[in-house]
């Protein structure tokens, strides 16, 4: 199964993504999220932005996708109840602890290892797999060969980039990639989930 997923950083961006072909979308809110400095959605928006799509067969993805520090943690378990109560169809993450919480807290809610996990190999792959994540968004720089063979050996959903990633250094290490570059931000990016071999 191909997956066509699109980025919606606003309204619009939300209407053209269903409105021409795409699968599911992913967006942040003005929290937690990796896109701080692009538009994003705040948590009085998420509810209609959800029921928009999903009246329309489409799927939604809230990227959570930053560390969470101690302090923030709770307002993060927050954010994602709330998301849940929406009806989004999975969250997407960093943080490990964030990530392990979700899942003991939300067992029916899919949860999606972030690009910013940097996930570039079968072990990465297969260790996500275990700790219960439904997918992995793998590391842009990856071969099709490499991908192949994630694919092949691994039971967890696989997503690539296919267009628009601006980022340089490592694939998902944004931070990194704005203190060597002096920015790092992706205005325009597609992905697809394979379930299969390619």
């Amino acid at each position: 199964m191909i997956e066509l997923l699109a980025p919606a950083g606003d309204f619009e961006s939300l209407k053209a993504a269903v409105q021409n072909g795409a699968d599911s979308v992913y967006f942040g809110s003005d929290l937690f999220n990796a896109r701080a400095f692009a538009r994003n959605f705040n948590l009085n928006d998420l509810q209609n932005v959800i029921r928009y799509a999903k009246i329309r067969g489409v799927k939604t993805y809230l990227t959570l996708n930053t560390l969470i520090k101690d302090n923030e943690f709770a307002d993060a378990l927050l954010l994602a109840k709330k998301v849940y109560e929406f009806g989004i169809d999975a969250i997407l993450v960093q943080d490990l602890g964030l990530a392990m919480k979700l899942i003991k807290a939300f067992p029916d809610l899919p949860i999606h290892g972030s690009t910013q996990m940097t996930v570039h190999n079968l072990n990465g792959a297969l260790e996500l797999q275990d700790l219960g994540f439904k997918r992995v968004v793998l590391a842009r720089e990856l071969s099709h060969n490499e991908i192949d063979y994630i694919c092949k050996n691994s039971d967890i959903e696989i997503e690539c980039f296919i267009h628009g990633a601006l980022c340089i250094s490592y694939s998902g290490q944004c931070l990194f990639s704005s203190m060597i570059g002096g920015r790092s931000r992706k205005p325009w990016q597609m992905c697809w989930t394979l379930q299969t071999s390619l």
